[in-house]
């Protein structure tokens, strides 16, 4: 069966041969753990059971989850059952919330996997926690299968999406992408007596070094969908690498931040979460470990 999960449209079949992202058949997880973290309508107190997918289908040159997005990582689970009975385990320790972290390569595995979380007598909230590299046809098809959207919006400058992303045609796509969960889910972010989010869309935009231009043009691109749009801010960006291109060898500055956040809130954007500068010191997952976030 030809692979077009994604906007690639490699069209292998991945049984015999592998497109972009390196996978395979079956879906991969390298780590599935709980992790407190997240946005807190999707964290809470208790946290997400995360399951982080092998593989990418982007390829960002200075992904901070490198150790299992690039190559051929060797998955701790391999397949549907496995890891929705790795879920199962864990899913009682958190705010019944599990996250499809990179999921869009495996998009034709995810009907299957919630199934299997059904049959197993859960239904947790499903938060698919994209890169935004997604095709329109292929979010139709998980609407009935996904209660919270939580993409990135990395890119307004297809040259940067090439040199960073090998993808000149992310803006439009994650552009479309996102309109269509905005066309499923709305503005809105309704919560339970929790607080827990159980529908809905949270945009995150990760700001990079030396690239303030881009990132203020991704908040105008926000801006024009809604102001309404709940959107995560973040400046946790670290070096993951050594010979990284640009001013990506170093992390981000207060001035850059605060001209990104000053546009934030001078275009009216007021829902959301604008991380601490510090967070850049916070965020080094190992996934050599069984909970890759202690």
């Amino acid at each position: 069966m030809k692979c077009n999960n994604c906007p690639r449209q490699c069209a292998v079949d991945r049984v015999t041969s592998r497109g972009f992202c390196l996978a395979g058949p079956e879906p991969e997880a390298a780590a599935i753990c709980v992790h407190r973290g997240e946005e807190p309508p999707i964290s809470g107190q208790r946290g997400i059971c995360n399951i982080f997918f092998s593989h990418c289908n982007l390829q960002c040159l200075y992904c901070q989850n490198h150790a299992i997005s690039r190559g051929n990582p060797v998955p701790r689970y391999v397949g549907v059952d496995a890891i929705a009975d790795r879920v199962a385990q864990l899913l009682p320790q958190t705010e019944n919330i599990v996250g499809l972290v990179s999921p869009s390569h495996y998009a034709d595995s995810i009907p299957a996997l919630v199934e299997a979380l059904h049959s197993r007598g859960l239904f947790p909230t499903i938060v698919y926690n994209t890169g935004g590299y997604d095709s329109v046809e292929t979010l139709r098809a998980l609407a009935p299968y996904i209660d919270v959207y939580l993409p990135d919006f990395k890119y307004a400058d297809p040259l940067l999406a090439q040199r960073y992303s090998h993808a000149p045609d992310y803006p439009q796509v994650a552009l479309a992408a996102l309109r269509e969960m905005y066309n499923q889910k709305g503005s809105a972010l309704p919560t339970d007596d929790r607080d827990i989010a159980f529908r809905g869309i949270i945009v995150r935009h990760l700001v990079l070094p030396g690239q303030v231009d881009n990132s203020l043009a991704v908040l105008d691109t926000l801006a024009d969908i809604s102001t309404n749009l709940h959107i995560a801010l973040m400046a946790q960006y670290f070096p993951p690498a050594d010979n990284l291109p640009d001013q990506l060898g170093r992390t981000l500055t207060q001035e850059e931040y605060t001209l990104v956040t000053d546009h934030f809130h001078a275009l009216g954007l007021h829902r959301g979460w604008v991380q601490e500068l510090d967070a850049q010191a916070n965020y080094r997952p190992d996934f050599t470990q069984d909970q890759p976030f202690h």
